[in-house]
């Protein structure tokens, strides 16, 4: 069974939940591998490539012939410099890599929360997506694009509509910003998952948001987190306009709950410092093993550019 059928079968199948392992890029067995990198300094696809390459480089992630999914955060029509979308050179950094892996196909997509071709053009995506053939931007938004997968493990719900291109992708690569939120207190990793859904609403009226949030972690596994901490929104999140500090910063990870957590420590949120227990949907993605709180300092690699 190809690789794409295998993660295809496991989205499809009542075991839904499993789709986390069938995402993991190696075996159990294999030799440990630094897990986590934070890259300051430098310009920004200086920092994406050195972060990347102390995971090992993009090698240990995406195939020749791949078809790789990138899920930036496209949900407002701001600017980079605000803070609240993934800034656009770290999405063209990301391109590159993969492209210079073999990659078979490049798909970015997210669902924006504003009508869409303000978000893209203001984000820098529409320059982007025109500056880059090698890469094809999907706008989700049409329930057609979504596929119904069972959840028999969540707490929140027992079916969830994500995202039909996820079932194509050998790669799933989650590129968030760094951000508050008025109702999980933070956006990052774990949180950006939400632009894979269809029925978000749901998850801000009918669901705890917090628990949702951490059972949609479980479901929706990225085999390499890539953080834009470039320009952080330290309140008014998640659209702003709030107060940035320009952290310059990269992280990346193949645990989504560590890097998350480690995100968490550059800054104050909110204008306090803000421990990673007192983020539920930390606390309760951990609890239902999606990661780590804990960050392994002898598989972190820290770097400062000049």
């Amino acid at each position: 069974m190809k690789r794409r059928d295998f993660v295809k079968a496991g989205f499809l199948g009542i075991a839904a939940l499993h789709l986390p392992q069938r995402f993991s890029s190696f075996p159990a067995s294999a030799a440990p591998q630094p897990e986590l990198s934070i890259i300051n300094g430098g310009d920004i696809a200086s920092r994406v490539r050195t972060a990347v390459d102390a995971l090992g480089g993009i090698a240990r992630f995406v195939n020749s012939g791949d078809i790789v999914v990138l899920k930036p955060n496209m949900s407002f029509a701001n600017p980079p410099e605000w803070g609240t979308t993934t800034h656009p050179d770290v999405i063209r950094a990301i391109v590159e890599l993969c492209s210079e892996a073999g990659a078979g196909r490049i798909v970015v997509t997210d669902f924006p929360m504003r009508r869409a071709a303000a978000c893209l053009e203001r984000s820098g995506m529409t320059a982007l997506a025109a500056e880059m053939p090698e890469m094809t931007f999907v706008e989700l938004g049409e329930e057609r694009q979504f596929e119904t997968v069972k959840t028999p493990e969540a707490v929140e719900f027992k079916e969830i509509a994500v995202a039909r291109i996820l079932l194509r992708a050998d790669v799933f690569i989650n590129i968030p910003t760094a951000k508050t939120h008025g109702g999980t207190t933070v956006s990052f990793g774990i949180k950006n998952l939400m632009g894979l859904i269809h029925d978000r609403k749901a998850f801000h009226g009918q669901y705890d948001l917090s628990s949702a949030v951490a059972d949609l972690a479980t479901i929706l596994r990225p085999q390499l987190t890539i953080m834009d901490a470039t320009h952080a929104l330290l309140d008014r999140g998640p659209q702003g306009p709030g107060t940035v500090e320009d952290l310059e910063c990269i992280l990346a990870g193949t645990d989504p709950l560590t890097l998350d957590v480690a995100t968490l420590a550059l800054a104050q949120w909110n204008g306090r410092v803000v421990k990673p227990g007192d983020v539920r949907h930390f606390a309760l993605a951990a609890e239902r093993g999606v990661g780590s709180m804990a960050i392994d300092e002898e598989r972190t690699i820290r770097t400062h550019l000049s």
